[in-house]
């Protein structure tokens, strides 16, 4: 009886054999290891500029908000919450608030429905109207302080080009000081902040009303729909994300002002022109009331998070998880 040998087929030379499970699993653990370090090295630069550029700056306002700091040297005279209080007692801070929501309202309810006037006419078809959209956008090109310096000209008094041209067609009687006027500095004012920032909405609507389908449109008018039917069933609505985004961006905007109150008015005439930014600046650097400049600070950020937080929580909510929904259907 003769036996065959039969080579093990498991051990053959030309046979891969699997790597053990610890060997799998170790190497699943060095990939994880090596993304993440990858990760954390693009990472790492933007990280410490922000810290370095935003984080330690607001928490260093918050601490030398509770001292009697002139800005010279370390604070150290500990005063409490002394500054917030004081804050709250100022009638130039409470008028500021005031003056803040007042410009707050005349953008949502001027500016910004006049950008979306200009949008929509802008958005049909007409000749030369990548040359009005040009025109309308180069204000907000130009920066906050060549703004200013352009409008103290223009409404200096007497010798200003409005008050010329208002005698040269008979209305003297409309000139005036502008802003150096109590009762009109504050319209002044916001007349160049529509001039100035008014082009940027008009854009961001024109690129949303660009993104919403002519198919619709053509299926309302098809319906029997009139141009006022078909802009507040159909366009009004697929607009609304944008028109969130722009209200969002013009309250903080006016929460913030600083730059171009500073060149045309630098706060007055006696405060009335005045906002926050504008008042820390004074404390800040005109009588060196650092603390209670960064007491101003700090309520101003605190405003601008709580609104966000609040806007992003009970407005942009939508939105945000339409995107989240959008992004992780696309992954599958």
């Amino acid at each position: 009886m003769t036996s065959t040998f039969l080579p093990d087929k498991r051990t053959g030379p030309d046979i891969d054999v699997p790597p053990p499970a610890a060997d799998s699993a170790r190497g699943r653990a060095r990939r994880r290891a090596l993304n993440w370090f990858t990760a954390v090295g693009f990472q790492l630069p933007a990280l410490v500029l922000f810290g370095a550029l935003v984080l330690l700056p607001i928490l260093f306002a918050l601490y030398a908000a509770f001292f009697r700091w002139g800005g010279f040297g370390m604070p150290s005279d500990y005063i409490g919450v002394d500054n917030f209080t004081r804050l709250f007692d100022d009638p130039v801070f409470l008028g500021d608030l005031w003056r803040c929501l007042v410009l707050v309202l005349l953008s949502l309810a001027l500016q910004l429905p006049f950008a979306l006037a200009m949008a929509v006419l802008l958005n049909q078809r007409m000749r030369g109207r990548a040359v009005y959209r040009m025109l309308f956008f180069a204000p907000y090109v130009l920066s906050e302080a060549i703004t200013g310096v352009l409008f103290s000209m223009i409404f200096a008094p007497d010798s200003g080009l409005a008050d010329q041209v208002l005698s040269s067609v008979g209305l003297d009687g409309l000139g005036g000081t502008w802003f150096a006027d109590p009762s009109t500095v504050m319209a002044t004012l916001f007349l160049v902040m529509t001039w100035k920032y008014f082009g940027f909405h008009m854009m961001l609507y024109l690129a949303g009303l660009q993104s919403i389908p002519a198919e619709l449109t053509e299926a309302a008018l098809i319906d029997g729909a009139n141009a006022w039917q078909r802009f507040r069933n159909v366009t009004l609505p697929l607009l609304a994300p944008t028109l969130r985004i722009s209200v969002f961006l013009s309250v903080i905007g006016s929460i913030q002002l600083f730059d171009l109150v500073w060149v045309t008015t630098a706060g007055g005439p006696d405060h009335h022109s005045e906002t926050m930014a504008v008042t820390m600046f004074q404390y800040g650097f005109k009588r060196y009331q650092v603390g209670y400049a960064s007491a101003i600070s700090v309520v101003m950020f605190g405003i601008s998070l709580v609104f966000a937080l609040a806007y992003q929580r009970f407005v942009l909510r939508r939105d945000l998880e339409g995107a989240t929904t959008t992004m992780r259907g696309g992954g599958k």
